[in-house]
């Protein structure tokens, strides 16, 4: 059973950034980043797998940067230029390929919740 402990979260102004981290207990080949809004369905914000083949929601490119530490089994997303309709709970998730990931089949971290204020 895979466990992923999520970190990074808190309150930011608008234009802020934060990184979130989130550590898997085993050896992943594919991780991602989903969040969920109050009252709005949970939502893919990025992917990555072992070979950095990436995916991202269209409104977060540019703005927010995936990558994967194979080594330390760690996904990171760092958030830049951050909108208050960024805030959410975001939620790591990891499975065995990149398109489980994107299908939200794969295991799920606790959420780490992220406040973007105007």
């Amino acid at each position: 059973q895979v466990q992923l402990v999520e970190s990074g979260g808190g309150l930011v102004q608008a234009g802020g950034s934060l990184r979130l981290s989130c550590a898997n207990s085993g050896s992943i080949n594919a991780m991602g980043w989903y969040r969920q809004a109050p009252g709005k369905q949970r939502e893919l914000v990025a992917a990555i797998n072992s070979f950095r083949s990436t995916r991202y929601l269209d409104s977060v490119k540019g703005r927010f940067t995936i990558s994967i530490d194979s080594a330390k089994n760690t996904v990171y997303l760092q958030m830049n230029s951050l909108k208050p309709e960024d805030t959410a709970v975001y939620y790591c998730t990891a499975a065995s390929t990149l398109v489980t990931v994107i299908r939200g089949m794969g295991s799920w971290g606790q959420g780490t919740q992220v406040t973007v204020s105007s």
